[in-house]
């Protein structure tokens, strides 16, 4: 045993002597989680984006129980189950039928890399071996396999791995705020490199991935839906596959059920996990249109995707989903209801505190950037600050470096949203006065 020493192995966590002791959780109920130590903490980053309806959500957890009375798991390979098929039914139904086959995996990372290789293969099975390039965006982040670590842009989370990853395409990603006068110009400079790329190596592009709406941990960065609009439109142009990773904007985020429908445009593939299942159960899909599917729709075993995963459509998972399926369809007011709090709030954040900038909200997201002396970036301390002081004002806060962000789950009230704004500021204020 190594004294003094952490036995668990945290994610995204440095280790070492500055590295806090990690607060113990003894309970969740809704927005709220109990500590050991007898605190009630706010979930205002719904506890890494994946917890949509609350802490101990009673309809969730009912269904997972019968659940695992009945069947906790069967090989997805050769069998399935009424869960998986009701589930895969229900999401292309979600999706407005643009969806027409779903691919189950275990995770968002996993979601993305199936989506990478389909259309990689998707190319090779109908004979056009030249089409292998992927175009990414700046500041993106896709997981952390080694094909979403490719797609992803350079960064503290992957380069140490640089000389195994996958060479692909990137491009600025258009971030826009409240306030911003340059998203045109912006937009019109992406897109005409864009168009310059494509038109440089025809038939070379596979695919194009991009976080639609909000890119996620490269810093809550938002873009508009006419830029995606334009995206896609050059995309048809060179007959290049789309795909979204809706890992985070799924399920209600951005507004709509999914981005894509939120920013009227038709992707190829998408990628879905976090809050698939209510924050309850690791899960991933990714859906595909039926133009896509069809070129792996042959007995030839060479065309055939050959992937998978040992927990792959996991009917204990598949009961989660299904239940937060349920709540999604009930949620439309709770959602529009953060949305215009955000829109009354963060303004006055901004204005009152007066070391945030860039204010920005899509959906139940809102976001801003701190301004601080250091580099922006995931690595600014006052992160560190903000994670380890938001605690004391009752509050579960992770900063993304210099930015600031509230995703609360949709079962937040209005009196909670406007409590957290309050405490938000006084958080900021303590801040402010011992390091700016």
């Amino acid at each position: 045993m190594n004294r003094g020493k952490p036995t668990i192995w945290r994610p995204f966590t440095i280790q070492g002597e500055s590295m806090t002791t990690p607060l113990l959780v003894k309970s969740g109920n809704g927005l709220w989680l109990q500590l050991e130590d007898g605190r009630k903490i706010a979930d205002m980053i719904s506890s890494w984006w994946v917890n949509l309806f609350g802490h101990g959500n009673a309809h969730i957890a009912c269904a997972i129980a019968e659940q695992a009375h009945r069947l906790e798991h069967v090989i997805f390979a050769g069998f399935t189950h009424e869960g998986a098929e009701r589930l895969a039914d229900r999401l292309l139904e979600f999706s407005g039928y643009h969806f027409q086959h779903a691919f189950f995996s275990d995770n968002g990372s996993t979601a993305v890399e199936v989506a990478l290789k389909t259309a990689f293969q998707y190319w090779k099975n109908k004979g056009e071996h030249k089409r292998s390039r992927i175009l990414a965006f700046n500041n993106a982040y896709h997981g952390d396999t080694l094909g979403a670590m490719s797609a992803a842009s350079p960064s503290v989370f992957n380069e140490v791995f640089s000389e195994w990853m996958i060479d692909v395409d990137r491009v600025a990603y258009p971030s826009t705020w409240l306030g911003d006068h340059d998203f045109t110009d912006k937009e019109f400079e992406v897109l005409k490199e864009i168009e310059l790329l494509f038109e440089s190596t025809p038939e070379s592009f596979a695919a194009v991935i991009i976080e639609p709406l909000i890119q996620g941990a490269g810093g809550m960065q938002m873009c508009r839906p006419a830029f995606l609009q334009q995206l896609e439109q050059l995309t048809k142009r060179y007959e290049i596959l789309v795909i979204y990773d809706e890992v985070m904007t799924g399920f209600g985020r951005t507004g709509s059920y999914f981005a894509f429908q939120e920013a009227h445009t038709s992707p190829d593939l998408i990628c879905l996990s976090k809050g698939i299942t209510g924050g309850f159960l690791p899960m991933g899909m990714t859906l595909s249109t039926a133009a896509v599917f069809d070129t792996f729709y042959a007995d030839d075993a060479m065309k055939t995707l050959w992937h998978g995963h040992s927990y792959t459509g996991n009917p204990i998972s598949c009961a989660a989903a299904n239940a937060s399926l349920d709540l999604l369809l009930q949620s439309d007011d709770q959602r529009n209801a953060i949305k215009n709090t955000h829109f009354d709030l963060l303004p006055q954040l901004v204005q009152r505190t007066e070391i945030l900038n860039k204010p920005r909200i899509q959906g139940t997201v809102a976001a801003v950037d701190i301004k601080t002396s250091e580099e922006a970036g995931y690595l600014n301390s006052v992160a560190s600050q903000i994670k380890t002081t938001a605690p004391e004002y009752g509050l579960l806060l992770r900063p993304l470096g210099d930015v600031l962000y509230l995703m609360p789950p949709y079962c937040i009230s209005e009196a909670e949203l406007v409590w957290a704004y309050e405490q938000t500021e006084k958080m900021l204020n303590k801040i402010k006065k011992a390091s700016f």
